[in-house]
């Protein structure tokens, strides 16, 4: 029986996976937070194969071994990359990270756009002290060009750029600051730039989180290209972000072997920074950097543009 109830419970989080049940609104208090360790339980799916084994059970033990051959479909391409299109244009460097409330908005973070050498910066949970401080440290002297919204608590974010920006508009009213802006690089066509942070989804949120993540901009096939990075309160397990990246987007660390590198530091540990870019980048390299101050690391990203 016990045998029988350990296999019942990872097949039925297979499955909720594989269907994107927490794109209903009904019970997503539970169901989000239990897309968001999926890369843990495909993990822990040795548990019930063990239990199966060691029962002598062969139904229950050929049953999990078909759900772990499920699970390992879902969560091992991501620590694995694949191939990467043609892109000639020119390099791009981008750093994103969520200060935790202004926290970790200093010196040090200027210190890691200039040993990066990042072409952009998309800041989440902004705040005007932060903003402050970056000026303080210096970051104009190395990214002249900003789009930034500083607010009070998780609201604000912020873009600051090497290269010329323009402001656009939002799509629609969203719980965060998203800004969006156009960069100049020269020798590519233009790069329409996200700087995403839609609030976590929990409780009454979670429908405000689909509804922000829907208004995030896709990229269209033959114009500018598009890219967004931040916080996205969502891993590649939640159904409303994968439905994102169907639009026209690559996952950078997915594409490079880094996805299952955690960038939000609860227990456990998960990655729900993100920088998705157009299809037609080349995604050349992705590490990510501690924050001291902050419960987010921040996310660099090489790319090569079409």
């Amino acid at each position: 029986m016990i045998t029988w109830i350990l296999v019942a419970v990872w097949l039925l989080w297979a499955v909720a996976r594989l269907v994107g049940v927490d794109r209903m609104s009904s019970f997503s208090s539970v169901l989000i937070p239990a897309m968001a360790v999926v890369p843990y339980v495909a993990a822990g799916v040795v548990i019930p194969l063990a239990v199966a084994a060691l029962t002598r059970d062969r139904v229950a033990l050929a049953v999990t071994v078909a759900v772990a051959a499920v699970y390992a479909g879902i969560v091992l391409p991501r620590a694995f990359g694949g191939g990467q299109p043609h892109a000639a244009g020119p390099r791009l460097r981008i750093l994103t990270a969520n200060l935790k409330f202004g926290q970790a908005g200093d010196e040090g973070l200027v210190d890691l756009v200039r040993r990066t050498g990042a072409d952009i910066l998309s800041v989440q949970e902004f705040t005007p002290a932060a903003a402050d401080r970056l000026d303080a440290a210096g970051i104009e002297g190395l990214m002249p060009y900003r789009v930034i919204d500083p607010r009070g608590g998780p609201e604000g974010t912020g873009l600051y750029s090497r290269y010329p920006l323009t402001e656009q508009p939002d799509r629609g009213p969203t719980t965060f600051a998203m800004v969006n802006a156009i960069v100049r690089v020269p020798d590519a066509a233009p790069v329409r730039f996200t700087a995403a942070h839609p609030p976590a989804p929990l409780g009454p949120d979670a429908a405000r989180w689909r509804h922000d993540l829907k208004e995030i901009p896709p990229p269209t096939p033959h114009g500018e290209v598009g890219i967004v990075a931040g916080d996205f309160n969502a891993t590649l397990d939640h159904a409303p972000l994968r439905r994102l990246i169907g639009k026209g987007f690559t996952d950078a660390a997915d594409a490079t072997g880094q996805g299952l590198v955690p960038t939000f530091r609860p227990w456990p540990p998960i990655t729900i920074d993100h920088v998705l870019a157009d299809r037609r980048c080349a995604i050349e390299r992705v590490k990510v950097y501690l924050q001291p101050a902050s419960d987010h690391r921040a996310l660099f990203t090489e790319l090569r543009l079409p």
